[in-house]
């Protein structure tokens, strides 16, 4: 059982080092683009270009893809210490970033008028995050996530035997 439940976690925290990292990225361009002044590559109209040029783009002064790269970064780090106790901030921290995104994407959808694809997607990155890291942080040390083979079925003993 130890070897399926090592496996187990091996896979979330790949899943999750490979989420943080494409958001990395994300967020990276987007703060690339907005110190260098540049108009971010948009696919869909003009959207990009106004939620940038948004009065909600900085949150104090900070632009908003700052935050998300500094989020993004924290939540890479904490996925490299060891302990329950980094578990949870990974998770309290993916929490955060989620409920943040869903804030930002309200705004965009409610006052700004315009929906901006990166910002989408560093929220649906963040959502998976967020999802992955509370289920990591929630699993019951030793439990195996993958497809139980060693349950017994409902009628009794492992083989479907009666009892």
């Amino acid at each position: 059982m130890g070897d399926r439940t090592d496996r187990t976690d091996r896979m979330l925290h790949r899943a999750l080092v490979v989420l943080a990292l494409v958001g990395i990225g994300i967020a990276s361009y987007l703060t690339y683009v907005h110190y260098e002044g540049l108009s971010p590559i948009c696919a869909v109209g003009h959207g990009c270009e106004r939620v940038q040029a948004s009065r909600y783009a900085k949150v104090g002064g900070v632009p908003v893809p700052l935050i998300g790269l500094v989020g993004y970064v924290a939540i890479l780090i904490s996925l490299f210490v060891r302990g329950e106790v980094a578990r949870l901030a990974t998770a309290g921290m993916a929490i955060g970033g989620f409920a943040f995104s869903v804030y930002l994407t309200s705004l965009e959808l409610f006052e700004i008028h315009a929906i901006c694809q990166w910002c989408v997607g560093s929220a649906i990155v963040m959502t998976a995050i967020a999802v992955l890291a509370t289920i990591r942080a929630l699993r019951i040390p030793g439990e195996d996530l993958t497809e139980p083979e060693d349950l017994p079925t409902p009628m009794g003993d492992p083989e479907g035997e009666p009892a």
